[in-house]
């Protein structure tokens, strides 16, 4: 059983904690990583790019915590258990999974090649990355007894078809790992791991790049916020769903969309 906090103090508290974030060097993931490590955790980021790894760590740096990088291609389960094995032989024990590392496109499947590349590729990235990271950290967190809080980060595109863009990949993949997530907190419970989702809309990142500028007013307009959001405010959220003030949340999937998704 999880207990439950009995007062706000230390409630959004993740000093002495280790948190493992995939992705984590640039965009949402540190953006998740930064909020983390301002709130008290040490950090292992998940990578394949070494150089940006090397800068998300001097940016993280200044908070005072111990920060590491492992390379890692969550596609490939012998890069996944080589750099899992890697991390805990370093920190010993992870509190926290961050499963965000994901890759998007935007094709419509009929004009796709034969093999269904971008299919693939972004199922293997934003679903089996997810599962394969789960599986090798969610079972050292079972041995190790102390629970833990996984955080799946899929979408609110999981919930909507978007209009202004064709990603059936990206959507249907979050989809899946929004009831994953549900699934792995019902299996996990009995082990005091929490296993919850967030659901970014349109935010200032990487993938936010590739809008077109004739597309960005018409989807701000869309949302009462109208703005984008900010990867630091996914990272807020992130911290509330590790931290001991939400040990009553599993099996929830978090949209932060800026309320894009009541317009569609």
């Amino acid at each position: 059983m999880i207990q439950s906090i009995t007062s706000m103090k230390n409630a959004f508290d993740l000093s002495g904690k280790n948190a493992l974030v995939t992705g984590g060097n640039r965009g949402l993931g540190l953006g998740i990583a930064t909020a983390m490590a301002q709130s008290g955790a040490n950090i292992a980021v998940f990578c394949r790019d070494s150089g940006k790894a090397k800068e998300a760590i001097a940016e993280l740096k200044p908070n005072g915590g111990r920060y590491e990088s492992f390379s890692c291609d969550v596609t490939d389960m012998k890069s996944v258990r080589k750099a899992v094995a890697e991390a805990y032989n370093a920190f010993s024990n992870f509190d926290i999974l961050v499963n965000n590392a994901g890759i998007s496109c935007f094709n419509e499947l009929l004009n796709m090649d034969e093999e269904l590349t971008d299919w693939y590729n972004v199922l293997n990235t934003d679903l089996n990355g997810t599962v394969h990271m789960t599986y090798e950290v969610g079972k050292r967190m079972r041995d190790a007894g102390k629970g833990g809080s996984i955080i799946n980060i899929t979408s609110n595109a999981a919930f909507i078809v978007n209009k202004t863009q064709p990603m059936s990949p990206y959507s249907t993949s979050k989809a899946a790992a929004n009831h994953f997530t549900r699934c792995m907190a019902v299996e996990m419970g009995k082990y005091n791991i929490r296993v919850n989702g967030i659901a970014p809309g349109f935010t200032n990142s990487e993938l936010s790049k590739f809008i077109p500028e004739s597309e960005m007013a018409y989807i701000i307009n869309q949302m009462p916020a109208a703005r984008f959001g900010e990867p630091i405010e996914v990272g807020a959220m992130a911290v509330y769903l590790a931290a001991p003030a939400s040990a009553q949340v599993t099996g929830t999937v978090m949209v932060i969309d800026g309320g894009y998704m009541l317009s569609c």
